[in-house]
Protein backbone atom coordinates (compact mmCIF):
# COMPACT_ATOMS: atom_id res chain seq x y z
CA UNK A 1 0.00 0.00 0.00
CA UNK A 2 1.21 3.49 -0.85
CA UNK A 3 -0.92 5.80 1.34
CA UNK A 4 -0.23 8.51 -1.23
CA UNK A 5 -2.99 10.95 -0.29
CA UNK A 6 -2.32 10.69 3.43
CA UNK A 7 1.39 11.27 2.91
CA UNK A 8 0.61 14.41 0.91
CA UNK A 9 -1.57 15.74 3.73
CA UNK A 10 0.96 14.88 6.42
CA UNK A 11 3.71 16.67 4.52
CA UNK A 12 1.54 19.78 4.51
CA UNK A 13 1.10 19.51 8.28
CA UNK A 14 4.82 18.93 8.84
CA UNK A 15 5.67 22.06 6.87
CA UNK A 16 3.82 24.13 9.48
CA UNK A 17 6.19 23.01 12.26
CA UNK A 18 8.84 25.69 12.65
CA UNK A 19 11.16 23.66 14.87
CA UNK A 20 12.99 21.21 12.57
CA UNK A 21 13.69 18.74 15.39
CA UNK A 22 10.01 18.64 16.40
CA UNK A 23 9.01 18.27 12.75
CA UNK A 24 11.31 15.26 12.42
CA UNK A 25 9.94 13.77 15.65
CA UNK A 26 6.39 14.21 14.38
CA UNK A 27 7.10 12.44 11.09
CA UNK A 28 9.01 9.60 12.73
CA UNK A 29 6.31 9.04 15.34
CA UNK A 30 3.41 9.40 12.90
CA UNK A 31 4.73 6.74 10.54
CA UNK A 32 6.15 4.42 13.20
CA UNK A 33 3.14 2.09 13.33
CA UNK A 34 2.65 2.08 9.57
CA UNK A 35 6.29 1.45 8.71
CA UNK A 36 7.43 -0.87 11.49
CA UNK A 37 4.51 -2.68 13.18
CA UNK A 38 1.90 -3.23 10.46
CA UNK A 39 1.59 -6.49 8.54
CA UNK A 40 -0.96 -7.40 5.86
CA UNK A 41 -2.12 -10.99 6.19
CA UNK A 42 -3.12 -13.26 3.27
CA UNK A 43 -6.81 -13.14 4.25
CA UNK A 44 -6.93 -9.38 3.73
CA UNK A 45 -6.81 -8.50 7.41
CA UNK A 46 -4.26 -6.26 9.12
CA UNK A 47 -2.02 -7.33 11.99
CA UNK A 48 -0.59 -4.48 14.08
CA UNK A 49 1.91 -5.55 16.73
CA UNK A 50 2.94 -3.34 19.60
CA UNK A 51 6.64 -2.71 18.81
CA UNK A 52 9.41 -4.36 20.77
CA UNK A 53 7.09 -7.24 21.71
CA UNK A 54 6.10 -9.31 18.63
CA UNK A 55 2.41 -9.63 19.52
CA UNK A 56 -0.77 -7.69 18.79
CA UNK A 57 -2.61 -6.22 21.75
CA UNK A 58 -6.25 -5.42 21.06
CA UNK A 59 -5.74 -2.23 23.08
CA UNK A 60 -2.46 -1.02 21.58
CA UNK A 61 -3.37 -1.81 17.99
CA UNK A 62 -6.58 0.22 18.26
CA UNK A 63 -4.78 3.35 19.46
CA UNK A 64 -1.79 2.85 17.14
CA UNK A 65 -3.96 3.63 14.09
CA UNK A 66 -5.94 6.57 15.48
CA UNK A 67 -3.55 9.05 13.88
CA UNK A 68 -4.56 7.68 10.48
CA UNK A 69 -8.33 7.86 11.05
CA UNK A 70 -8.77 11.43 9.67
CA UNK A 71 -7.71 10.11 6.25
CA UNK A 72 -10.15 7.22 5.82
CA UNK A 73 -12.29 9.18 3.37
CA UNK A 74 -9.50 10.57 1.20
CA UNK A 75 -7.07 7.65 1.10
CA UNK A 76 -8.37 4.18 0.14
CA UNK A 77 -5.22 2.53 1.50
CA UNK A 78 -5.89 3.96 4.98
CA UNK A 79 -9.47 2.79 4.81
CA UNK A 80 -8.45 -0.72 3.80
CA UNK A 81 -5.79 -0.92 6.50
CA UNK A 82 -8.13 0.09 9.34
CA UNK A 83 -10.97 -2.09 8.06
CA UNK A 84 -8.51 -4.97 7.91
CA UNK A 85 -7.44 -4.32 11.50
CA UNK A 86 -11.03 -4.30 12.75
CA UNK A 87 -11.70 -7.55 10.91
CA UNK A 88 -8.58 -9.13 12.47
CA UNK A 89 -9.52 -7.90 15.95
CA UNK A 90 -13.00 -9.37 15.73
CA UNK A 91 -11.57 -12.69 14.53
CA UNK A 92 -9.27 -12.75 17.56
CA UNK A 93 -12.15 -11.97 19.91
CA UNK A 94 -13.95 -15.01 18.52
CA UNK A 95 -10.99 -17.18 19.49
CA UNK A 96 -11.12 -16.04 23.11
CA UNK A 97 -12.66 -13.05 24.86
CA UNK A 98 -10.36 -13.45 27.87
CA UNK A 99 -7.10 -12.87 25.96
CA UNK A 100 -5.41 -9.49 25.64
CA UNK A 101 -2.68 -10.19 23.05
CA UNK A 102 -2.43 -12.46 20.01
CA UNK A 103 0.02 -13.99 17.53
CA UNK A 104 -0.50 -13.48 13.80
CA UNK A 105 -0.48 -17.27 13.26
CA UNK A 106 -0.56 -20.15 15.74
CA UNK A 107 2.93 -20.93 17.05
CA UNK A 108 4.90 -21.79 20.17
CA UNK A 109 6.15 -18.23 20.91
CA UNK A 110 3.66 -17.43 23.66
CA UNK A 111 3.15 -17.34 27.41
CA UNK A 112 2.26 -20.66 28.98
CA UNK A 113 0.26 -19.75 32.05
CA UNK A 114 -2.11 -21.80 34.13
CA UNK A 115 -5.57 -20.85 32.90
CA UNK A 116 -8.70 -22.55 31.63
CA UNK A 117 -8.10 -22.18 27.87
CA UNK A 118 -5.13 -22.29 25.49
CA UNK A 119 -4.69 -21.62 21.77
CA UNK A 120 -1.71 -21.13 19.45
CA UNK A 121 -2.89 -17.66 18.43
CA UNK A 122 -2.90 -16.45 22.03
CA UNK A 123 0.24 -14.60 23.16
CA UNK A 124 -1.11 -13.86 26.61
CA UNK A 125 -4.39 -14.53 28.41
CA UNK A 126 -4.73 -11.66 30.85
CA UNK A 127 -8.39 -10.71 31.02
CA UNK A 128 -8.80 -6.94 30.73
CA UNK A 129 -12.08 -5.12 30.12
CA UNK A 130 -10.42 -2.58 27.87
CA UNK A 131 -9.12 -5.30 25.53
CA UNK A 132 -12.72 -6.00 24.53
CA UNK A 133 -13.69 -2.32 24.51
CA UNK A 134 -10.97 -0.95 22.29
CA UNK A 135 -11.99 -2.62 18.99
CA UNK A 136 -15.54 -1.32 19.56
CA UNK A 137 -14.16 2.14 20.42
CA UNK A 138 -12.11 2.16 17.20
CA UNK A 139 -15.09 0.85 15.21
CA UNK A 140 -17.28 3.73 16.39
CA UNK A 141 -14.61 6.29 15.49
CA UNK A 142 -14.14 4.70 12.07
CA UNK A 143 -17.88 4.60 11.36
CA UNK A 144 -18.53 8.15 12.55
CA UNK A 145 -15.98 9.38 10.01
CA UNK A 146 -16.63 7.02 7.10
CA UNK A 147 -20.30 5.97 7.48
CA UNK A 148 -19.08 2.62 6.15
CA UNK A 149 -21.61 0.09 7.43
CA UNK A 150 -19.80 -2.83 5.81
CA UNK A 151 -17.59 -3.19 8.91
CA UNK A 152 -20.63 -4.40 10.86
CA UNK A 153 -20.37 -7.82 9.27
CA UNK A 154 -20.79 -11.39 10.50
CA UNK A 155 -17.47 -11.34 12.34
CA UNK A 156 -18.54 -8.20 14.18
CA UNK A 157 -21.93 -9.71 15.04
CA UNK A 158 -20.35 -12.81 16.56
CA UNK A 159 -17.68 -10.84 18.41
CA UNK A 160 -20.07 -8.26 19.85
CA UNK A 161 -22.38 -10.96 21.19
CA UNK A 162 -19.40 -12.68 22.83
CA UNK A 163 -18.16 -9.38 24.30
CA UNK A 164 -21.57 -8.55 25.75
CA UNK A 165 -22.03 -12.04 27.17
CA UNK A 166 -18.54 -11.98 28.73
CA UNK A 167 -19.15 -8.63 30.40
CA UNK A 168 -22.46 -9.96 31.76
CA UNK A 169 -20.80 -13.13 33.10
CA UNK A 170 -18.12 -11.03 34.78
CA UNK A 171 -20.71 -8.93 36.61
CA UNK A 172 -20.88 -11.98 38.88
CA UNK A 173 -17.35 -13.28 38.50
CA UNK A 174 -17.19 -15.22 41.77
CA UNK A 175 -20.38 -17.09 40.93
CA UNK A 176 -20.30 -17.56 37.16
CA UNK A 177 -16.88 -17.06 35.62
CA UNK A 178 -14.70 -19.95 34.42
CA UNK A 179 -11.65 -17.67 34.23
CA UNK A 180 -8.58 -18.03 36.39
CA UNK A 181 -4.96 -17.03 35.84
CA UNK A 182 -1.70 -18.14 37.45
CA UNK A 183 1.85 -17.43 36.28
CA UNK A 184 5.03 -19.00 37.59
CA UNK A 185 8.65 -17.91 37.37
CA UNK A 186 9.97 -14.35 37.39
CA UNK A 187 6.52 -12.87 36.84
CA UNK A 188 4.67 -14.75 39.56
CA UNK A 189 3.48 -11.38 40.92
CA UNK A 190 1.02 -11.41 38.02
CA UNK A 191 -0.72 -14.42 39.54
CA UNK A 192 -4.22 -13.63 40.75
CA UNK A 193 -5.08 -14.19 44.39
CA UNK A 194 -7.47 -16.88 45.58
CA UNK A 195 -5.89 -19.68 43.51
CA UNK A 196 -6.04 -17.62 40.33
CA UNK A 197 -9.66 -16.47 40.67
CA UNK A 198 -8.84 -13.03 42.07
CA UNK A 199 -9.72 -11.29 45.33
CA UNK A 200 -13.32 -11.60 46.52
CA UNK A 201 -15.79 -9.05 45.15
CA UNK A 202 -19.37 -8.09 45.92
CA UNK A 203 -22.02 -7.42 43.27
CA UNK A 204 -22.16 -3.80 42.07
CA UNK A 205 -23.58 -4.02 38.55
CA UNK A 206 -20.10 -3.21 37.23
CA UNK A 207 -18.11 -5.80 35.31
CA UNK A 208 -15.00 -7.50 36.72
CA UNK A 209 -11.46 -7.23 35.36
CA UNK A 210 -8.48 -9.41 36.24
CA UNK A 211 -5.86 -6.97 35.01
CA UNK A 212 -5.36 -3.26 34.40
CA UNK A 213 -4.47 -1.85 30.95
CA UNK A 214 -0.88 -1.88 32.19
CA UNK A 215 -1.20 -5.70 32.26
CA UNK A 216 -0.67 -5.54 36.05
CA UNK A 217 -3.17 -7.43 38.18
CA UNK A 218 -5.93 -5.42 39.83
CA UNK A 219 -5.88 -4.88 43.57
CA UNK A 220 -9.69 -4.63 43.57
CA UNK A 221 -11.36 -6.05 40.50
CA UNK A 222 -13.97 -3.47 39.57
CA UNK A 223 -11.63 -1.25 37.58
CA UNK A 224 -13.50 2.03 37.40
CA UNK A 225 -12.04 3.72 34.26
CA UNK A 226 -12.41 0.48 32.30
CA UNK A 227 -16.07 0.25 33.31
CA UNK A 228 -16.45 3.89 32.31
CA UNK A 229 -15.00 3.01 28.92
CA UNK A 230 -17.70 0.34 28.48
CA UNK A 231 -20.40 2.91 29.19
CA UNK A 232 -18.90 5.54 26.88
CA UNK A 233 -18.39 3.07 24.02
CA UNK A 234 -21.77 1.37 24.29
CA UNK A 235 -23.60 4.73 24.41
CA UNK A 236 -22.24 5.55 20.97
CA UNK A 237 -22.34 2.05 19.52
CA UNK A 238 -25.88 0.97 20.46
CA UNK A 239 -27.69 3.69 18.43
CA UNK A 240 -25.61 2.74 15.40
CA UNK A 241 -26.56 -0.92 15.82
CA UNK A 242 -30.23 0.00 16.14
CA UNK A 243 -30.06 2.13 13.00
CA UNK A 244 -28.44 -0.75 11.11
CA UNK A 245 -31.17 -3.15 12.33
CA UNK A 246 -28.78 -5.44 14.14
CA UNK A 247 -29.91 -8.28 16.42
CA UNK A 248 -32.46 -6.79 18.82
CA UNK A 249 -31.84 -9.28 21.60
CA UNK A 250 -28.12 -8.51 21.72
CA UNK A 251 -28.86 -4.77 21.64
CA UNK A 252 -31.29 -5.12 24.54
CA UNK A 253 -28.76 -7.12 26.55
CA UNK A 254 -26.05 -4.53 25.90
CA UNK A 255 -28.38 -1.67 26.86
CA UNK A 256 -29.25 -3.38 30.15
CA UNK A 257 -25.59 -4.10 30.83
CA UNK A 258 -24.60 -0.49 30.14
CA UNK A 259 -27.30 0.81 32.45
CA UNK A 260 -26.28 -1.52 35.28
CA UNK A 261 -22.62 -0.58 34.95
CA UNK A 262 -23.41 3.13 34.90
CA UNK A 263 -25.58 2.81 37.99
CA UNK A 264 -22.85 0.80 39.73
CA UNK A 265 -20.29 3.51 39.00
CA UNK A 266 -22.54 6.18 40.48
CA UNK A 267 -23.36 4.11 43.57
CA UNK A 268 -20.02 2.51 44.40
CA UNK A 269 -17.15 4.28 42.59
CA UNK A 270 -17.54 7.84 43.91
CA UNK A 271 -15.82 8.60 47.20
CA UNK A 272 -15.35 11.77 49.22
CA UNK A 273 -11.75 12.94 49.56
CA UNK A 274 -10.97 15.27 52.43
CA UNK A 275 -9.10 17.69 50.16
CA UNK A 276 -10.64 17.28 46.70
CA UNK A 277 -14.27 16.47 47.53
CA UNK A 278 -16.14 13.86 45.49
CA UNK A 279 -13.80 11.95 43.19
CA UNK A 280 -13.73 8.63 41.33
CA UNK A 281 -11.83 5.75 42.89
CA UNK A 282 -9.52 3.84 40.55
CA UNK A 283 -10.65 0.40 41.75
CA UNK A 284 -13.31 -0.92 44.11
CA UNK A 285 -14.37 -4.38 45.25
CA UNK A 286 -18.04 -3.88 46.10
CA UNK A 287 -17.26 -4.81 49.70
CA UNK A 288 -16.38 -1.31 50.86
CA UNK A 289 -12.72 -1.24 49.80
CA UNK A 290 -11.33 1.14 47.21
CA UNK A 291 -8.03 2.27 45.71
CA UNK A 292 -7.32 5.99 45.22
CA UNK A 293 -4.73 6.45 42.45
CA UNK A 294 -4.41 6.69 38.71
CA UNK A 295 -2.20 4.81 36.27
CA UNK A 296 -0.63 6.17 33.08
CA UNK A 297 -2.17 3.45 30.93
CA UNK A 298 -5.47 4.15 29.16
CA UNK A 299 -8.26 3.75 30.15
CA UNK A 300 -7.36 5.89 33.13
CA UNK A 301 -9.30 8.35 35.21
CA UNK A 302 -7.37 11.16 33.52
CA UNK A 303 -8.50 9.90 30.09
CA UNK A 304 -12.27 9.99 30.67
CA UNK A 305 -12.99 12.90 28.26
CA UNK A 306 -10.62 11.37 25.70
CA UNK A 307 -12.62 8.14 25.91
CA UNK A 308 -15.89 10.04 25.56
CA UNK A 309 -17.21 9.35 29.06
CA UNK A 310 -17.61 12.98 30.13
CA UNK A 311 -16.85 16.58 29.23
CA UNK A 312 -13.56 18.06 30.44
CA UNK A 313 -15.54 20.58 32.52
CA UNK A 314 -17.54 17.93 34.38
CA UNK A 315 -17.21 18.76 38.09
CA UNK A 316 -16.59 15.20 39.27
CA UNK A 317 -13.96 14.73 36.57
CA UNK A 318 -12.26 18.01 37.46
CA UNK A 319 -12.14 17.06 41.15
CA UNK A 320 -10.65 13.70 40.20
CA UNK A 321 -8.20 15.34 37.80
CA UNK A 322 -6.92 17.68 40.54
CA UNK A 323 -6.37 14.65 42.77
CA UNK A 324 -4.51 12.52 40.22
CA UNK A 325 -2.31 15.43 39.07
CA UNK A 326 -1.08 15.98 42.60
CA UNK A 327 1.19 14.31 45.11
CA UNK A 328 -1.94 12.69 46.59
CA UNK A 329 -1.78 10.26 43.67
CA UNK A 330 1.00 7.82 44.65
CA UNK A 331 2.02 7.53 40.98
CA UNK A 332 2.37 11.24 40.20
CA UNK A 333 6.04 12.12 39.98
CA UNK A 334 8.03 15.37 39.96
CA UNK A 335 11.58 15.77 38.66
CA UNK A 336 14.11 18.05 37.02
CA UNK A 337 12.77 17.33 33.53
CA UNK A 338 9.04 17.14 34.11
CA UNK A 339 6.06 16.11 36.16
CA UNK A 340 3.36 13.62 35.34
CA UNK A 341 1.72 10.27 35.96
CA UNK A 342 3.66 7.02 36.01
CA UNK A 343 2.68 3.48 36.89
CA UNK A 344 3.46 0.65 39.30
CA UNK A 345 4.34 -1.20 36.09
CA UNK A 346 7.55 0.84 35.74
CA UNK A 347 10.20 2.12 38.19
CA UNK A 348 9.48 4.84 40.73
CA UNK A 349 9.89 8.42 39.46
CA UNK A 350 9.28 7.30 35.86
CA UNK A 351 6.71 9.39 33.96
CA UNK A 352 4.89 7.96 30.95
CA UNK A 353 4.76 9.80 27.64
CA UNK A 354 1.26 8.39 27.14
CA UNK A 355 0.01 10.07 30.31
CA UNK A 356 1.51 13.41 29.24
CA UNK A 357 -0.30 13.22 25.91
CA UNK A 358 -3.58 12.34 27.61
CA UNK A 359 -3.09 15.23 30.03
CA UNK A 360 -2.56 17.53 27.03
CA UNK A 361 -5.59 16.19 25.14
CA UNK A 362 -7.90 16.58 28.14
CA UNK A 363 -6.77 20.05 29.26
CA UNK A 364 -8.53 23.36 28.75
CA UNK A 365 -5.48 25.34 29.86
CA UNK A 366 -3.07 26.65 27.21
CA UNK A 367 -0.34 26.84 29.86
CA UNK A 368 -0.80 23.20 30.84
CA UNK A 369 -1.00 22.08 27.20
CA UNK A 370 2.24 23.88 26.32
CA UNK A 371 4.01 22.51 29.40
CA UNK A 372 3.03 18.95 28.51
CA UNK A 373 4.12 19.36 24.89
CA UNK A 374 7.44 20.87 25.89
CA UNK A 375 8.07 17.95 28.24
CA UNK A 376 7.24 15.47 25.48
CA UNK A 377 9.64 17.06 23.01
CA UNK A 378 12.47 17.39 25.52
CA UNK A 379 12.44 13.89 27.04
CA UNK A 380 12.95 11.66 23.99
CA UNK A 381 16.62 11.08 24.97
CA UNK A 382 17.66 12.25 21.52
CA UNK A 383 15.95 9.32 19.77
CA UNK A 384 13.15 11.23 18.08
CA UNK A 385 10.66 8.75 19.52
CA UNK A 386 8.46 8.49 22.57
CA UNK A 387 9.06 5.78 25.16
CA UNK A 388 7.02 3.87 27.68
CA UNK A 389 8.45 5.85 30.61
CA UNK A 390 11.40 8.06 31.48
CA UNK A 391 13.13 9.06 34.69
CA UNK A 392 11.88 12.53 35.66
CA UNK A 393 15.43 13.45 36.71
CA UNK A 394 17.24 11.78 33.81
CA UNK A 395 15.36 11.13 30.53
CA UNK A 396 18.33 9.11 29.27
CA UNK A 397 16.99 6.40 31.57
CA UNK A 398 13.83 5.12 29.91
CA UNK A 399 11.86 1.93 29.31
CA UNK A 400 10.93 0.52 25.89
CA UNK A 401 12.67 2.26 23.00
CA UNK A 402 10.13 0.94 20.47
CA UNK A 403 6.61 1.60 21.76
CA UNK A 404 4.30 2.46 18.87
CA UNK A 405 1.25 3.38 20.97
CA UNK A 406 3.11 6.31 22.55
CA UNK A 407 4.48 7.42 19.18
CA UNK A 408 1.01 7.59 17.64
CA UNK A 409 -0.32 9.63 20.55
CA UNK A 410 2.55 12.11 20.24
CA UNK A 411 1.67 12.62 16.57
CA UNK A 412 -1.98 13.18 17.51
CA UNK A 413 -0.92 15.69 20.17
CA UNK A 414 1.27 17.55 17.66
CA UNK A 415 -1.63 17.92 15.24
CA UNK A 416 -3.74 19.31 18.09
CA UNK A 417 -1.04 21.83 18.95
CA UNK A 418 -0.91 23.00 15.33
CA UNK A 419 -4.69 23.31 15.14
CA UNK A 420 -4.54 25.66 18.12
CA UNK A 421 -1.76 27.67 16.56
CA UNK A 422 0.59 26.83 19.40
Amino acid sequence: MQYKKMREEINKIAEKIADKRVMEMFLKCFYNTLETTTEYLPDGTTYVFTGDIPAMWLRDSSVQVTGYLPYVNCDPDVKAMIKGLLKRQFKFVQIDTYSNAFNDVPHERRHRDATDFSHGNIWERKYEIDSLCYPLWLLVKYYELSKDGSVFDEDFDKAFKLITDTFITEQKHDEKSPYYFKRSGDFSSDTLDNDGKGAKSGYTGMTWSAFRPSDDKCVYHYLVPSNQMVVATFKKLIPILSMLNKDKRTIQKSEKLMSEIEEGIKKFAVVVHEKFGKIYAYEIDGLGNYNLMDDANVPSLLSLPYLGYCDINDELYQNTRKFILSESNPFYFFGKYGKGIGSPHTPKNHIWHISLVIQLLTSGSEKEINECFNTLTSTDAGTGFMHESFDADNPEKFTREWFAWANTLFAVATVKMLSKGA
